[in-house]
């Protein structure tokens, strides 16, 4: 069997999973040969395609596969269904909304709909933000494998910042997460820039991962943060079916 179909299957067979698996659970499921699977996920490891969870004993996803992901939603699918729901929120609450996918430790903004008379955010259309800084970064790590997260952000060095707010640790991050998780929506204060607000929520695909993330964006004006939490929620609860 050709290595190209050999390495195909296993990064489809670890994108179905919800969690990292052992090398020896991938060769059963594959009918691959234990030593051909070592020596595949060796060659996937070194470019970012897959992480070894050493203490796990199990393989996950690497950002190398996240920044694929990206650049499929890049070409237009996820924005293009996803584009009337973002307008639909920006006009029913008359605030700015957008969407975003993981690329990376980051977040990517494929769609920005401003609302009126509302200032400019820094959320353009192809704009990269730190993931653990935002609220849509936060929604979509909270839906991943804690394991995943774990991969992602090792230790501090992995941690940025831009006003002084926000997780610094994976500690931080992990407590953080598990509120998101808790409240079924993630927010952000200040950490991207300084008077501006965020509510946001996963988008998942049929196998439960997080495909994108939907939020809603203010000043730091009276808003009803109950009533724009339940209106994104119910759109990325739309996208989500959508793109099953």
């Amino acid at each position: 069997m050709p290595a190209a179909d050999q390495t195909l299957r296993i990064l489809r067979h670890l994108a179905r999973r919800p969690a990292p698996i052992a090398a020896s659970a991938l060769a059963r499921d594959l009918d691959i040969p234990r030593s051909t699977v070592y020596h595949l996920l060796a060659t996937l490891e070194e470019h970012g395609f897959v992480v070894h969870l050493a203490q796990d004993r199990r393989w996950g996803l690497g950002t190398s596969a996240f920044e694929l992901a990206g650049g499929y939603a890049r070409q237009e699918p996820l924005a293009r269904l996803g584009r009337p729901l973002v307008a639909g929120l920006a006009d029913r609450l008359g605030e700015s909304a957008h969407l975003a996918v993981m690329s990376g430790r980051d977040v990517l903004y494929i769609v920005e709909e401003r609302a009126v008379r509302r200032p400019a955010l820094v959320t353009d259309v192809g704009v990269r933000l730190p993931a653990h800084l935002t609220a849509t970064g936060r929604a979509m790590l909270a839906a991943l494998p804690k394991v995943q997260v774990r991969a992602l952000y090792p230790d501090a060095s992995s941690f940025t910042e831009r006003t002084g707010r926000g997780p610094r640790k994976p500690s931080e991050l992990r407590e953080l997460l598990r509120m998101v998780r808790q409240s079924g929506v993630a927010t952000e204060d200040g950490e991207i820039t300084e008077g501006f607000r965020s509510v946001a929520a996963a988008v998942t695909d049929h196998a439960g991962w997080p495909a994108a993330a939907i939020a809603v964006t203010w000043t730091d004006t009276a808003v009803d943060a109950g009533r724009t939490a339940d209106a994104v929620v119910e759109a990325a609860e739309v996208l989500s079916q959508r793109v099953r």
